[in-house]
């Protein structure tokens, strides 16, 4: 099949050519856009608008404040205080008394200080001089054990323990007032009562290195064997 063009209207021969001019081009084109200066002349307006405000502006003189007044000092007043009046006080003496041999100068005597008057019936808690047994407490405590009979009730029931007896030792050593404090029951309350209050007389409690009345407690044990 012949073709139907001539061979001078096919440009196919000449699309290198073309396309070269076309890159030449495009590249002259870049290089212009790149290489163009383009000047921005905002500043020079902003310039002159600076200037057109700072003639506006008027000047305002500083104001002068005037500095606090110094603080005022108040001076110290002195007051006169007039002079302690003297009491003159007159004394009479009469230098017309004759003094002989016979006159009597009497002497004046200083009374001493009366002593306090110490409660007899007072009961003290805790002396100077605690209260003791004769013989010490253990020698007291071999006694306790010597005249002791076990309750029979307490024996069958197996009940032991301490029983706190109170008491108060008088002034010649007598126990007085004697009571359970805290016991067990079973008859070993009074038991224990019954030993303290035929107890021997004890050494008195001292106050001040004299015999006083003292409370005391002390603990009756009572253990089966």
């Amino acid at each position: 099949m012949e073709p139907k063009k001539t061979e001078k209207a096919d440009l196919t021969k000449k699309s290198f050519l073309f396309f070269n001019i076309g890159l030449v081009a495009t590249l002259a084109l870049c290089i212009m856009a790149f290489t163009h200066k383009v000047y921005d002349d905002t500043s020079a307006k902003d310039l002159d608008d600076n200037q057109a405000l700072t003639e506006e502006i008027m000047e305002v003189p500083p104001t002068e404040q005037q500095p606090p007044p110094p603080p005022k000092i108040q001076q110290p007043q002195i007051i006169e205080v007039p002079d302690e009046e003297e009491i003159e006080e007159e004394i009479e003496i009469n230098m017309d008394t004759e003094v002989t041999e016979d006159t009597k100068v009497e002497d004046i005597v200083i009374a001493p200080p009366a002593e306090e008057k110490e409660d007899v019936d007072q009961i003290f808690s805790v002396v100077e001089e605690s209260a003791a047994p004769k013989g010490g407490i253990n020698a007291f405590y071999e006694y306790v054990k010597s005249k002791m009979k076990y309750p029979a009730q307490a024996r069958r029931m197996g009940i032991e323990g301490r029983v706190f007896v109170e008491f108060v030792i008088e002034r010649d050593g007598r126990l007085t007032d004697v009571k359970a404090l805290k016991g067990i029951g079973a008859g070993c309350d009074e038991e224990a009562v019954r030993i303290v209050q035929s107890s021997p007389a004890w050494n008195p409690g001292k106050q001040r290195g004299k015999p006083v009345r003292q409370r005391y407690v002390i603990p009756i044990f009572f253990k089966l064997q």
